[in-house]
């Protein structure tokens, strides 16, 4: 059963959700965002100065905030969900040639934890590599050559909002992966 903490922001996540990305968009989308941020924690603080349930940094929600002035307070939790929230559809709107949203919204997630210079190299790596740098799978096939890209939070952060999105729909987790045989003799 789900205790109240965690539906307790659902209606946030729903409003802002329908308001940036419309109302066909699942909201439960960016809820994993933020359980995968701080956990739903309004007090969250993070080593670099990222704070509340979305871990905007200061400097983002001041630029976010000066497009939308009522989002009066980086610390009042309805203020953070939706700038993390309308930040997402800023980064979405950066990144429109990819072949499926799940691909897209990858990339967007992905801008949202490292920025989008480290993924703008690794298409860039994709490209030479003559794989299709639009899908979210040759980043991570490139990611470890990427110089200057702590490239596993990157990618551990973009499946742990896919796992949380998993269990919020219901969905079992996917097994573990077998280990490999051992080496032939």
């Amino acid at each position: 059963m789900r205790g109240e903490t965690e539906e307790r922001y659902d209606d946030l996540f729903r409003k802002y959700g329908k308001r940036y990305f419309g109302p066909a968009f699942d909201w439960r989308v960016f809820k994993a965002q933020a359980m995968a941020e701080s956990n739903l924690s309004p007090v969250a603080r993070s080593h670099c100065g990222a704070r509340g349930i979305m871990q905007l940094m200061p400097t983002t929600f001041g630029e976010i905030r000066s497009r939308n002035p009522e989002l009066k307070s980086i610390d009042d939790p309805e203020f953070n969900i939706a700038a993390g929230i309308c930040y997402d559809r800023v980064l979405w709107q950066l990144w429109t040639e990819h072949p499926t949203d799940k691909d897209r919204l990858s990339f967007t997630f992905g801008s949202y934890n490292a920025g989008r210079g480290p993924l703008l190299r690794a298409q860039g790596t994709a490209r030479e590599r003559k794989l299709d740098q639009r899908m979210w799978s040759s980043i991570t096939e490139v990611a470890a050559a990427v110089r200057g890209w702590r490239y596993q939070e990157t990618l551990g952060y973009v499946d742990r909002i896919d796992s949380l999105l998993d269990a919020l729909e219901g969905k079992p987790a996917p097994a573990p992966p077998k280990p490999a045989p051992p080496p032939a003799r």
